[in-house]
């Protein structure tokens, strides 16, 4: 099984949130926002770290996509 996560660019406010959580998924850019540096996640284990951003993200801007 495969995922996609994605990342709302208008909506994200840049907590760093999901950065801290699951660094190898997120990293924060010279923009102040999210961005995922993983196209698509086949690992279990990265997939629950990806559900816990989803799960602690303020404006619930992540998302992830069953591919």
């Amino acid at each position: 099984m495969a995922w996609k996560v994605s990342v709302d660019q208008d909506v994200c406010i840049g907590d760093a949130i999901c950065a801290s959580l699951c660094p190898d998924i997120f990293e924060m850019g010279d923009d102040g926002k999210s961005h995922v540096i993983v196209d698509v996640i086949e690992d279990e284990e990265l997939y629950n770290c990806a559900q816990e951003a989803v799960e602690a993200c303020p404006v619930s801007c992540i998302s992830i996509e069953e591919v």
